[in-house]
Parts: C-alpha cells; structure tokens; sequence
C-alpha cells in the first residue's frame, strides 16, 4: 500500500522548468532515497510534498484521510539547513514544537522525554541547543519531525553537512526510525542510500530517470566492474587496459582505473594476461558488483 501518490508532478520557476513531470510512489513502512546531484531538484520535490509550494501541474495524493483536510496532521519534514532557538534547551524545543503540533502539554512532555531518548541525547536535553554539535542537531531536528508521530517523514539532505562520526549517528538513528515510520529523505551521497534504504529513486535534471529496489537496479544493469590500482600514476597505460574487448565503460582517477564490464571472465583473463604480458606494476586487482554510484553513472548516461 501506498502512503503518497505523485503523477505527472511539475514545477516552473518564472519560464524555467526545472520538476519535468515526476511519477511515483512511496510505500507504507519503507525507506526511500531521493538521490540526485546538487540542483537536480530534490529540495523542491521534498517542498511540494510537504506543502511548502505549490506545484505548477501534476497531483499529490495522500492516501490517509486524515491528509484531506490538514496534511501536517500526517507529514513530518526536516529542512536541508534547520533552524533552532538556541537559547532553549533540547526539551524545552520538543516540547514547544509538540504544543504547536497539537499535543496536550501532558503528552508533549511524554513525547519529548522518549524521543530525545530514541534519538540518542537524552544526557543533554538541558543543554542549550547553541552547545550541541552538528550531530546532535541534526538528532534534535528529527525528533522534532516525529513527535506528533507522522505517517511520512521528510527529511532533506539529513547528513551532508555533518562529519563522518555525526553522519554514522544519522544513519543508524534513520535505521531504528524506519521500523516505524514511512521515511523519504534526499541525498547526493549515494553509499549513504544504499546503507539504509529500502528503495531508491533517481534524479537528473528534473526527471526521474529509474528507481526500484537495490536489487533490482542491480538486476536491470547486471554488470560487473573490475578495479585496477597501480603503483603510479600511468595514465597511458591505464588508457590502454580501457581498450581490451569485454569493457562497456571506464572511468580514470589518479593512479586506478574503473572498467565496467560485459563479460566477466573473458574481461579478466583479458586484463591479467595484458598486465602480465606488459609488466605492469600494479598493486590491486579486484573484481565486484556495480555499486549504487555505479548504476547511477550508467543511468545518466543513457
């Protein structure tokens, strides 16, 4: 079942459109990424479905009744850059926002209290919010999207401001979150989707160009890659490996190269023969499956 339908979904700004006619839709208790490079149009997707603007055509629905009178009833959104008052401590914030959303100051105080403990800073919620870190924020900024206990949460680019401990705290909170709650968040930081989400829609200017379940992006470009290191930066040389029968594509970073390839065995026994015939001086030779930044490089190229 589906919690939110989008058909044929588009957005102008002034004569540029920049939402070209979206179509999908997100499932009850699941996980999805809105995956996009910076300005393909996440942050406007995610403001159109949290009723920030309003859509030049197309039509959002939500299922849930309760949406058709006050859709805030059953949405939860967390903006890219949130914004808190920092003089309040972090429970004197959940209970403020849960009195705006509706809730008795009895439940208010009891949703602030478990949430600040699911999200983990339960030890700080009389800390002012000026002291906590980006992490904890970002903690903070969740919980406040939850605690009327919404059907959808939304959340906007949760981790890519946030250091790579703050960015594991994220994801693990979003793990526990999904055992509960319909998610839908946007990302440019594609290993981070496939970490933890259940389905994975694409965006490239505008459109959605494929989405589906990892394992079905996976099926669709049933490819493989092999990754060749060298020692050095031999730019020529590794030029020369993109050459060999069996590679559908290549990509050259410094001293390694990425070689998408068709057939598996045929390209290995290929590459290792070249690279003993020449001597190459390499120093890893590894063989896997396409990854999620993978399938998406493949997409965009169509």
């Amino acid at each position: 079942m589906s919690v939110i339908s989008v058909k044929d979904l588009k957005k102008k700004f002034q004569d540029k459109e920049v939402i070209k006619g979206l179509d999908f839709n997100l499932e009850t208790g699941k996980c999805t990424a809105l995956i996009g490079p910076n300005g393909a149009g996440k942050t406007t997707i995610l403001r159109m479905l949290s009723g920030l603007i309003r859509p030049s055509s197309g039509k959002i629905e939500f299922q849930d009744k309760e949406a058709r009178g006050d859709i805030r009833k059953i949405i939860g959104y967390l903006p890219q850059f949130p914004v808190f008052y920092e003089w309040m401590t972090g429970f004197e914030f959940l209970l403020y926002v849960g009195r705006l959303g509706g809730l008795s100051k009895i439940i208010a105080k009891e949703r602030a209290e478990e949430l600040l403990q699911l999200v983990g800073i339960a030890d700080a919620k009389n800390r002012r919010i000026g002291k906590y870190s980006g992490g904890m924020k970002q903690r903070l900024g969740i919980a406040q999207a939850i605690i009327h206990q919404p059907k959808l949460v939304m959340l906007d680019e949760p981790v890519s401001a946030l250091d790579p401990f703050g960015r594991r705290e994220v994801l693990d909170l979003l793990e526990k979150l999904k055992q509960n709650t319909t998610i839908l968040f946007s990302t440019h930081i594609l290993n981070d989707a496939q970490e933890v989400c259940d389905n994975i829609l694409f965006l490239h200017d505008g459109k959605l160009v494929e989405s589906g379940t990892m394992e079905q992006l996976q099926s669709r470009y049933r490819q493989s890659k092999i990754v060749v290191e060298f020692i050095e930066n031999t730019e020529d040389i590794i030029k020369s490996l993109t050459l060999i029968p069996y590679i559908s594509s290549s990509s050259i970073e410094g001293n390694e190269a990425t070689l998408v390839v068709t057939d598996l065995e045929r390209a290995k026994v290929s590459l290792l023969r070249e690279i003993a015939d020449k001597n190459l001086p390499i120093t890893r030779f590894e063989v896997g499956r396409l990854t999620l930044e993978d399938v998406f490089l493949e997409v965009v190229k169509k």
